[in-house]
């Protein structure tokens, strides 16, 4: 128990140190947004091309590359909305986090992270199907009720795809390592406090081994 007393205050300490310096670099939010709206467009883009030419290769060249090339832009906006708006709820959960006085109470609000992280996997699916939407749209340019139809037909084919990838996960590695890579962004607070986590873990057996030899 103090172990883990100990473990959580250091924890505590690495992340209070980490916003006090977002606070004191981030300056005016009108050029801050703009700038983590743009980064977040850029690691969309370069995640989405990471899952292709590793997950789905042969569909990067001929027609389908060029479906491909231009589903990257709606993907890498969206993602970066979610992302974004994401990041400000992300620190409204740490800075009350810190304010917590019990262990138990600051673990379950950096779990709240694990919700955005499941969240995020449904909207890289209505995403990538919107996405695909979109650019068929631009280029067939069908009547109205057929768009609607055929939105709701990609939404659902995807959302199968999601449950025959939990009811069946080695018959769907592909897919799901197609939506991991996708999701990393949305993941990077989730990869930061484990971090942190495991960081004060080290830290704090090593104290303790030290106090140990010592005495």
């Amino acid at each position: 128990m103090f172990a883990m007393d100990s473990i959580i205050t250091i924890w505590k300490d690495s992340l209070n140190r980490l916003i006090v310096f977002y606070e004191a670099k981030r300056g005016s939010i009108f050029v801050f947004y703009p700038l983590l709206f743009l980064l977040f467009v850029l690691i969309n883009i370069g995640c989405y091309w990471w899952a292709m030419f590793t997950a789905f290769p042969e569909l990067t060249h001929g027609r389908a590359g060029i479906h491909y090339f231009k589903i990257q832009f709606p993907v890498g906006f969206l993602g970066a909305l979610f992302d974004s708006l994401s990041f400000f709820v992300t620190i409204f959960i740490i800075r009350h986090a810190l304010r917590t006085e019990k262990g138990i109470q600051y673990v379950a609000h950096l779990s709240l992270d694990l919700v955005i992280a499941i969240l995020a996997t449904f909207w890289v699916l209505f995403v990538f199907s919107f996405s695909g939407w979109l650019i068929n749209l631009m280029d067939a340019k069908p009547l109205i009720d057929a768009k609607l139809e055929v939105l709701a037909k990609r939404n659902a084919e995807y959302q199968e795809l999601l449950v025959d990838a939990i009811a069946r996960p080695t018959d769907n590695l592909r897919n799901i390592y197609f939506g991991l890579v996708m999701g990393i962004s949305a993941m990077i607070p989730t990869c930061v406090h484990i971090y942190m986590f495991f960081r004060s873990c080290v830290y704090t057996i090593f104290r303790q081994t030290v106090i140990i030899g010592d005495s």
